[in-house]
């Protein structure tokens, strides 16, 4: 079942990990357009040489920028309009940065350091989503933010990376009602621990076959993204099931 036919998505962080992950479920969901955003070009050429393989069919719009720049967010989303004839469906802001591994304690956190996860992690989503609204109003959308149980605990040695997260927490929650009697929605989700590349820099020490496989966690994103969610706005989603019961839990901000 198609569930994104024909929807404009742009999709941050998007060259590996849950990024990539969810530009390739999307085309198959029948995504039309995608922009997928990321520092390192060779790796995005990467990503869509992958999505394409997925779904032919697809536009794939690549996109190196380096998101704690705002020159950098005003350009992502002049191109992508641009390209997309000034209509987006979807926006996902999955980017972030963990900062200086190993992960140093707030009392030797270096400033600049602290500075760049704040503005990839919680600057640069306030910027997009301001950006991209007036494209969304119109005609609705889904806006998605990927938060983090760091960002509702305070763990020792998180750092910046738990800080900008309880931001985006509140960010979310500010957006979702502000937007309450638009056509545009708000949610956030977190996606649980999961093998990436980041998360194995977070924690080396950690064994990471032991966490998800982003391709584990995609499902709760689809639907936010979907028309079946077109009235849900300002929750929180815990992608990883329920042991117990199996489903993805959403929690009301």
């Amino acid at each position: 079942m198609k569930r994104l036919e024909g929807k404009y998505a742009l999709i941050t962080g998007a060259s590996q990990g849950l990024g990539l992950q969810l530009a390739i479920e999307f085309a198959r969901e029948g995504a039309a357009r995608i922009a997928i955003v990321a520092r390192r070009e060779e790796l995005l050429q990467q990503a869509c040489n992958l999505i394409r393989a997925t779904a032919p069919e697809v536009t794939v719009l690549a996109i190196a920028a380096d998101l704690a720049q705002p020159q950098e967010i005003e350009r992502v989303v002049a191109t992508t309009l641009n390209e997309f004839q000034g209509r987006l469906d979807i926006l996902v802001n999955n980017a972030s940065t963990i900062g200086p591994t190993p992960m140093p304690y707030l009392l030797d956190y270096p400033l600049v350091d602290f500075h760049n996860v704040l503005n990839t992690n919680l600057i640069a989503p306030f910027l997009l989503i301001k950006k991209v609204l007036p494209a969304m109003l119109e005609r609705g959308g889904s806006i998605i933010n990927v938060t983090s149980d760091a960002g509702i605990t305070g763990y020792p040695g998180w750092g910046a990376y738990g800080i900008s997260k309880f931001g985006l927490e509140g960010l979310s929650q500010t957006w979702a009602a502000e937007l309450e009697d638009s056509n545009v929605r708000v949610n956030w989700v977190d996606p649980g621990n999961m093998n990436t590349a980041m998360h194995r820099a977070a924690e080396p020490d950690e064994d990471p076959n032991q966490w998800a496989n982003p391709s584990e966690v995609t499902d709760i994103f689809i639907y936010l993204a979907s028309d079946e969610s077109q009235s849900v706005n300002g929750q929180r989603f815990q992608a990883q099931p329920d042991e117990e019961t199996g489903e993805a839990i959403a929690e009301v901000a």
